[in-house]
């Protein structure tokens, strides 16, 4: 594990937190096993297709870029990775977000997760093709770049998302699929509140 040199927040790393046959096992699976979806997403009030497949999976709603994600039930794939990220970031996850990046032209845009009903700790893991990630602090010219190999752990919490953008750029590189996982924290009153709006509208 290392501690990232970013000001203004706190980001750990753990390179091989999974050796490499557990990461294999696990890309299999998941790529098997999550029901992989292209979603639409509201960018400048324009409805676009999210440049991934994504899924959502856990106990809560999550809405973000006027798209609401209504969870899919745990897998035990799902859960077992969880119960050994939560082994060493002390705190009990309850919604994950699936990503694939079926090649180089998949990506993230630089954004922060920092929606009122996220808890400021994200765990992200990792498995399949290395790609670059950025940081960028949203008022001072400072940035950072890591590679995220396969079987890494990125974990970000404390202010990291109130003073950092972070994203998965595009590259031109021939590169093979990634799957990523972001474990969250979806505050139990957000949720409810998103239950209780759904049950009127029905």
């Amino acid at each position: 594990m290392k501690l990232l040199p970013l000001e203004d927040g706190e980001v750990l790393l753990w390179e091989n937190f999974f050796d490499q046959q557990e990461s294999r096992n696990f890309f299999t699976k998941l790529l098997n096993e999550i029901d992989w979806q292209q979603r639409q997403i509201k960018i400048f009030g324009r409805l676009v297709e999210q440049p991934r497949l994504v899924a959502w999976y856990g106990e809560a709603s999550y809405t973000y870029s006027g798209t609401t994600f209504d969870p899919l039930s745990w897998t035990e794939t799902l859960l077992e990775i969880k119960a050994r990220i939560e082994a060493v970031a002390g705190v009990n996850f309850n919604t994950v977000l699936c990503n694939l990046y079926r090649n180089g032209q998949d990506s993230m845009g630089l954004h922060s997760d920092n929606e009122p009903e996220l808890k400021e700790v994200i765990a992200s893991v990792s498995f399949g093709a290395t790609r670059r990630f950025i940081f960028k602090h949203k008022k001072k010219k400072l940035s950072y770049e890591i590679e995220l190999t396969s079987g890494s752990l990125l974990l970000m919490q404390g202010t990291t998302q109130h003073h950092w953008k972070h994203g998965l750029p595009k590259t031109q590189k021939p590169l093979s699929e990634r799957i990523n996982l972001t474990y969250r924290i979806v505050e139990k009153k957000f949720w409810q509140e998103t239950a209780t709006l759904h049950n009127l509208s029905d």
